[in-house]
């Protein structure tokens, strides 16, 4: 698979949705994960990421806005030990839940679907990476309908042992903006990552849509002692 540019990914489709980045810095020395989150509508558009424990949740920017909290309002971020979750939406608490009572990621995401919002059917697009005693690995998956038929669902689940440095998948979805909006397909997508934890935030959050972006939630994990940084980016302040 031919490595692409994450900026230019992004800044080549105005309406990803929402997108998840597992990988390993160009240093070799951290494990990198950024999930964002955009939107068209106002009650989408009107969210922050705020810090919860070890990981994040969405919560309205303006509580007197939020016309429907389903869909919306979850946590993205989940720290289970050595293990950290990202996913877009609240299978995040499934996974969370369920891997502490020792079922894989897989099983845990066996008992979800793609999101109820017909037409759209959005994927859920979920991701886990575990660092422990200097090794790292990681999985994705998404879950999503066949062919926008709310009857059959297709589950998919991407393992990455001992990636290289400077390297990392994405993955989103939509594959752009329309009506309805058109899933995210094929296996998540090779790209580089470079730079310290600050400027790859900047790069990402620079190449989103001005109009559509959202919120952005960026951290290194330190592989050889677990320790991590984290950066939050918001468009509402």
């Amino acid at each position: 698979m031919e490595k692409i540019s994450l900026e230019q990914e992004l800044k080549g489709n105005s309406y990803p949705g929402r997108g998840i980045v597992i990988g390993k810095s160009g240093d070799g020395k951290y494990a990198v994960t950024a999930y964002f989150i955009m939107g068209r509508s106002e009650n989408s558009r009107n969210r922050v990421f705020v810090e919860e424990g070890e990981g994040i949740r969405t919560q309205a920017f303006d509580p007197s806005k939020l016309s429907d909290p389903s869909l919306i309002i979850y946590a993205p971020v989940r720290v289970l030990g050595n293990k950290t979750i990202v996913t877009n939406g609240d299978q995040t608490d499934t996974v969370y839940e369920l891997m502490d009572k020792q079922q894989t990621f897989e099983q845990a995401l066996r008992t979800r679907e793609f999101e109820p919002d017909a037409p759209n059917y959005t994927p859920r697009i979920s991701g886990i990476m575990h660092v422990e005693d200097g090794n790292y690995n990681y999985a994705m998956s998404i879950l999503k309908s066949g062919d926008k038929n709310p009857d059959s669902c297709s589950r998919y689940t991407f393992a990455y042992e001992n990636p290289a440095a400077g390297e990392g998948r994405f993955i989103h979805t939509y594959m752009g903006d329309g009506n309805p909006l058109p899933s995210f397909e094929g296996e998540p997508k090779l790209i580089g990552i470079d730079g310290d934890i600050d400027e790859f935030t900047d790069k990402i959050w620079e190449s989103l849509n001005e109009d559509n972006k959202v919120s952005l939630f960026v951290r290194y994990i330190e592989i050889a002692t677990g320790k991590y940084e984290t950066r939050i980016v918001n468009k509402n302040k």
